[in-house]
Order: structure tokens, then C-alpha cells, then sequence
């Protein structure tokens, strides 16, 4: 069967949606409640779905589970909004006749829902499989779509703090994966009787598509691209793009000097497991950090904000940083930023009107450390942790760096605003 497959993934990550991108060959897009809202997650998936022949959606967490005792924002309350057919995937393992109530249960929780089939994986062996279909057939009468063996080792992704590894780090060897797990799904799912589910998803109201690039631009914004920097939401390029930028990609990792550009944009990732090779690149901090003394406007987030400081430390490693930010970065084992934030501007940030409030999330074990400067602060949390537990986002000169990871759906203003900065700044110069 070939089709043109358009993946989702509900809620903030970044990181499943690089895997699912990799195995569709279309860029997978996130649908959060919190950061998009009910209109923009529709616009969203009907814009980006519509030249598709399927779309599929990752749920994150149980069915039932989100913010809300209601259930509004959880994945059940997605298929709801987009009247989806949902399919549910259950680890059987070490479970046999259970896997029968917690049907049940699933089935009658919300008479709303639609679910569709059930996948049940990890499943031992013949034997096993037997026991739970058993149960499945004559106290459930649930449909069963798949059943997937426990994953031999070449299809088994390694996790480490903060979830799966980012295929970007070594795409060559996970593009293996990806397509190891797609040949055992093949052989235990039916991917027909899939197809056909997916078609009682009911039509959606028509909305206006997503903002689109004009095709002119006249600024150029580096995006630090690499194995080091990986989390981009792609609505927030597209948002810069639409402003009148041209984005060039560049790797702190690997390049020995910056792109002409006049702005920077250095977003999340894993800095950490690339202490040593960012240290070495000696020539390319020197000239970020140029840049930025000479006010070059610049907008870090999370991993960006770790590479600005002087130095990182994780575990019995450490290098050098950029030295912008005056202060070090430790790597915490547990979290300590994890969920979602409220933020309000300050007004310290050129790119925010003061009390703007902004809607986006934080995921770091990331802790700022020997801070010896009082850098203005971007925002006041009323939800989050931030650098402080109040406040987030240092400010120095154009620079804004902060742990919170935004969407231009929930700072629909950032884009417009950070390009007319560098134009300003830009102009000045000359």
C-alpha cells in the first residue's frame, strides 16, 4: 500500500515527532491544547493534512489523562474535537484475562468516544496471544487490529532523561530503526482494516489555512541546526518565514564561523551529550558571542540558553560555553522545570508588550548555577518554574534566553515582532 501518510503528535514533545516525521517522510506537526487552542489545532490539522491521504495522531499519555478533570484537553478529548476514530495500543506484558476489564473500562468511560480497535503489543508468544484474544473475544467483543511481538533488539529505541533519543543525533543508524519497526508492523498489524477506520472520521468546519510566506524576505536569522539543537516546532519557523526572514541553518557543533545573517535563533536539544565537541568549536562561540555584545538580536530557548552561559557540567563532564550569560548551567538526574507554563511579559523584552501572557511549557533538568550578574527578567511565571520559580527569560542587550519553549500559536506576536526588532537593529547599524 503507498500513501501519503501526514503524522501528528498531541501535545508539547519534540521528540517523537522527529521519529514520526523520519518513518512518513512528512514533517510531523504538534496539536496542544494548551499552547494552540480548539481553532488553531483545527486550522492546524486541516492545513497541514489536507494534501495527505491519511493522517495518523500520536496520543501522549493515557487516553483519559490531561490538566483537566473533565477531560477537555486529554487525547480522548483531541478524537472528540476532531471526531476521530481512536485505536487503542495496549503493553500486555506480564497481563492475560486483565487485558479484559481494562477493555471494559476504556469502552464505557466516555460514551463519546469512538474507539475503533484495539493493538495489543508486547505480546510473548503464541500462547499468550491466544490467552488474551480469548479473553478479548468473549468479554469484550472489541476488535482486534494487531498484535505485535515483544520488540527484538533492532527495533528497540534507547531512552535517556527526557524521553526517547532524538533521531537527529545519529539519523543514519535510527533511519534503521525506523525502518525495522516498520517492517514488524507490517507483518502484525492490519494496516488495511487501519485504512478503512480512519475513513468514519467525520468532515471538520472549514477554516481559514495557517499564515503562509509572502516569498520575499529581507533579513536572515541563523537557526542553530545540529545534533545538539534539534527542537524546533515547525509553525514557529514558518511564523519567521511569514515575517519576511530567510532562515539559514548552522551548526554550533560543526561549523568554524557564523552565516551572514542578522538575527539569531537557538532553540532546545541535548547540549550535554555534545559538551566536548561544543567546547572545542572554540571560533564559532567567539563569534556568537560577538555577535550578541555587538547587539545582534537573538532568541535562545531552553538548550539555546545552556549554550549562552560559561560553562555546563553533567555528571563528570564539563566544557566551555559561549560566555555571554554570566553564569554556569548543572544537569540535574531528576526535572527541574516539567509542564506546562503561564507566562506574563515584564515589558523588559523588546519583542513582548508588557503583561502580554503567553502560553508554552518547559522540560529541563537544566539548573542555572554561580550567576553573577542581575539580569531583568522576561517573565513573570504564574505557572512553571523557569529559572527562578517566579521568573524566566534573562535579557542582555537584544539577547532574550529563557527555559520556556513557545509556539507561535501561543505567542501568536513573537515572530512579527522579533523580525521587526532586527530590521530595526539592522538599519541602525548601517
Amino acid at each position: 500500500m503507498n500513501m501519503s501518510v501526514q503524522p501528528f503528535k498531541k501535545g508539547p514533545d519534540y521528540i517523537d515527532p522527529m521519529w514520526m516525521s523520519a518513518a512518513s517522510g512528512k514533517e510531523c506537526r504538534s496539536l496542544d491544547f494548551h499552547m494552540m487552542g480548539d481553532e488553531n489545532i483545527l486550522r492546524s490539522f486541516q492545513s497541514v493534512g489536507r494534501n495527505s491521504d491519511i493522517s495518523i495522531i500520536e496520543g501522549n499519555q493515557g487516553l483519559f489523562d490531561g490538566m483537566d478533570i473533565d477531560g477537555y484537553d486529554c487525547t480522548a478529548g483531541l478524537a472528540q474535537l476532531l471526531d476521530s476514530p481512536v485505536v487503542l495500543v495496549i503493553n500486555t506484558l506480564g497481563m492475560n484475562r486483565s487485558v479484559a476489564p481494562l477493555l471494559q473500562g476504556y469502552n464505557g468511560f466516555d460514551k463519546e468516544i469512538k474507539i475503533a480497535g484495539v493493538i495489543l503489543n508486547m505480546v510473548s508468544n503464541p500462547r499468550h496471544e491466544k490467552k488474551l484474544v480469548d479473553a478479548i473475544d468473549k468479554f469484550v467483543g472489541m476488535e482486534i487490529l494487531g498484535v505485535v511481538p515483544k520488540a527484538p533488539q533492532e527495533v528497540k529505541v534507547n531512552e535517556r532523561h527526557l524521553g526517547l533519543i532524538p533521531l537527529k543525533e545519529d539519523p543514519e543508524l535510527f533511519i534503521k530503526k525506523v525502518i525495522a519497526i516498520g517492517e514488524l508492523i507490517k507483518k502484525s498489524v492490519n494496516i488495511d482494516r487501519l485504512v478503512e477506520i480512519s475513513k468514519e472520521a467525520s468532515e471538520l468546519p472549514i477554516l481559514e489555512p495557517c499564515p503562509t510566506a509572502s516569498g520575499s524576505s529581507d533579513i536572515k536569522i541563523g537557526i542553530a541546526m545540529d545534533r545538539a539543537f534539534t527542537f524546533y516546532y515547525p509553525e514557529n519557523l514558518e511564523a519567521l518565514v511569514a515575517a519576511g526572514a530567510e532562515l539559514i541553518p548552522f551548526s554550533p557543533i560543526d561549523d568554524t564561523s557564523l552565516p551572514n545573517v542578522d538575527g539569531l535563533y537557538i532553540g532546545g536539544g541535548f547540549p550535554e551529550v555534545f559538551i566536548e565537541k561544543l567546547d572545542n568549536n572554540v571560533q564559532i562561540r567567539s563569534e556568537i558571542k560577538s555577535a550578541i555584545e555587538n547587539g545582534m538580536p537573538t532568541y535562545a530557548e531552553c538548550g539555546g540558553l545552556v549554550y549562552l552561559t560559561n560553562s555546563l557540567a553533567w555528571k563528570n563532564r564539563f566544557g566551555k560555553m559561549v560566555g555571554v550569560l554570566d553564569c554556569g548551567v548543572e544537569i540535574a538526574e531528576k526535572p527541574v522545570g516539567l509542564g506546562y507554563m503561564n507566562l506574563e511579559s515584564t515589558g523588559n523584552c523588546k519583542w513582548f508588550s508588557p503583561n502580554e501572557p503567553v502560553k508554552c511549557h518547559e522540560f529541563h533538568h537544566s539548573r542555572i548555577v554561580d550567576l553573577k550578574q542581575d539580569y531583568p527578567f522576561a517573565w513573570k511565571i504564574t505557572r512553571g518554574t523557569g529559572i527562578t520559580g517566579t521568573r524566566d527569560g534573562f535579557i542582555y542587550k537584544n539577547l532574550m534566553a529563557s527555559f520556556a519553549h513557545l509556539h507561535s500559536c501561543g505567542a501568536p506576536s513573537w515572530a512579527e515582532n522579533f523580525t521587526d526588532l532586527i530590521r530595526t537593529t539592522k538599519l541602525s547599524s548601517k
